[in-house]
């Protein structure tokens, strides 16, 4: 604001009580909103508690990566509940020649719920060879088997707990507890937005729940709020509270946002190092912008008939997932940084029914996604985006049995030791397949990949280096990637 400006918006708030200032700005809910804002709502326990210095950038301009990047925005496919990996992407002939054989005393403290543990158990899915490349997956996954060309398969993950929710905050911000910054908002932390007009990172959860940790999985922990992710609804208005429940002209509009910015930056230069004020500024003036743009980004109708039925929309049980995953194309074609989709609850946690319920999963998200991936070839964006689908951990390789004993209903336990992830697009070798679990799936044993790693690797891609991406906090360099040492596994990339 120029010296000018600044001295008539001071001379103004001078010469105007609160009360005639608040009758003046429209009545109701913009006083309101406006006497919240001018008031006292930023208490000391809502301030930085970084050094000074060294306290999180607090706007969304963008920043320039660490290394050119291969990636400009990604897509991530979070499937909650730990896809059993051996029934989708790693074949294992000795479950097949040992099904039935007891195996749980060699095992008995890795499993969650030993009281219910069988034997070993063979995969109900039939597993074949596709693409050029040659990789194996199951006919569970009827479409995404005909991308494999496409994905590099990380066949040797592992992660240090078998409980989901301490799981589930370890993939998604590193450590095993909440209150952390998330990757979504780690990345754009890290590079700010390139999208004046819609949120940096955005999530498309399940209109059928929140996942496990709910909105936990896309916070900002002690980066500022302005980096956390903002939910969108995948029917009906994608943003709730929008647009103003009476239309005015558009001078008086245009009027009231001049002052209330005025206002805020007066408010915001007698109040520094209050990143909550800063994040809540931000979001009313980018609410403003998002009026039009939101509506637009998440309109299908703008899509033709083919390109619905790519995705499976239109139809059940695809179209749900369909909708989200065409939603995240639109988003990041209009330059969002970090889209986020997840499944209700534990939707692929099969301790029981697991030959039905893995079943169901794929129907609802196998066409959506391999969709995804043919939409975003033909439209030009699979080479500057990276598509990541995974979980928390995997399954055992032993029956985890119903209360009827019957093997038939069996399911399979959580196994933190070994699960299966992929990445698509920007950077990545399609049809590479990385690494290897021992003979029954219980353990990653070749070319091991960490939590950590995988982080690394997703940031690596999009030209930050988890090293020199953190925030000091008394001394300490806090990163996605932890204290511990992080590999890029460069064995997948190009």
């Amino acid at each position: 604001m120029s010296g000018r400006n600044e001295s008539q918006c001071k001379s103004r708030c001078q010469t105007i009580s609160r009360r005639s200032l608040l009758g003046s700005v429209s009545g109701g809910l913009y006083g309101a909103a406006l006497a919240q804002l001018l008031g006292t709502n930023c208490p000391a326990e809502e301030t930085a508690t970084l050094s000074a210095g060294n306290a999180p950038p607090t706007n969304m301009n963008p920043r320039p990566p660490h290394a050119e990047p291969r990636a400009k925005s990604v897509i991530h496919l979070f499937m909650n509940g730990g896809p059993s990996q051996m029934d989708l992407f790693d074949p294992k002939p000795v479950l097949d020649a040992h099904h039935g054989e007891k195996y749980f005393d060699r095992i008995a403290g890795e499993v969650e719920s030993p009281q219910s543990a069988g034997a070993l158990m063979r995969s109900q899915y039939k597993f074949a060879q596709h693409g050029q490349c040659g990789m194996w997956m199951s006919d569970a996954l009827p479409n995404l088997s005909r991308q494999v060309d496409d994905i590099a398969m990380i066949r040797s993950m592992y992660t240090t707990n078998i409980t989901h929710e301490p799981a589930i905050y370890i993939m998604q911000s590193g450590k095993m507890s909440p209150g952390r910054p998330t990757l979504g908002s780690w990345v754009v932390y890290g590079l700010g937005s390139e999208c004046r007009n819609l949120p940096a990172y955005v999530v498309l959860d399940d209109p059928l729940g929140l996942p496990v940790n709910g909105v936990e999985n896309w916070e900002a922990g002690f980066l500022s709020p302005m980096f956390q992710g903002t939910r969108f609804r995948s029917t009906g208005t994608p943003v709730l509270n929008l647009r103003a429940d009476v239309e005015r002209p558009v001078d008086v509009v245009n009027s009231e946002r001049q002052l209330i910015a005025e206002l805020d930056v007066l408010h915001q230069s007698r109040r520094p190092g209050q990143s909550v004020l800063a994040a809540r500024i931000a979001s009313y003036e980018l609410a403003a912008r998002m009026q039009i743009s939101a509506s637009e980004a998440l309109d299908l109708s703008q899509e033709t008939q083919s390109t619905l039925d790519m995705y499976g929309i239109g139809r059940e049980p695809t179209d749900s997932y369909g909708r989200r995953c065409l939603m995240a194309r639109r988003l990041i074609e209009r330059g969002v940084r970090f889209v986020q989709l997840f499944v209700n609850g534990n939707l692929w946690d099969h301790h029981t029914g697991l030959l039905a319920g893995l079943k169901t999963c794929c129907d609802r998200t196998d066409l959506p996604i391999a969709g995804l991936i043919r939409d975003l070839k033909q439209r030009g964006l699979f080479d500057s985006t990276l598509v990541a689908w995974g979980s928390e951990f995997g399954r055992l390789p032993i029956a985890q049995l119903a209360a009827d004993r019957d093997d038939r209903n069996a399911g399979r336990d959580h196994n933190k030791n070994a699960f299966s992830v992929w990445l698509a697009g920007a950077g990545i070798q399609g049809g590479t397949t990385h690494g290897a679990t021992d003979e029954l799936g219980l353990h990653s044993v070749e070319d091991r990949v960490s939590v950590p790693d995988w982080h690394a690797t997703v940031l690596h891609l999009l030209g930050l280096d988890h090293r020199q991406l953190f925030v000091l906090d008394n001394g300490l360099k806090e990163k996605l990637t932890g204290v511990e040492e992080a590999r890029i596994v460069k064995e997948i990339l190009k």
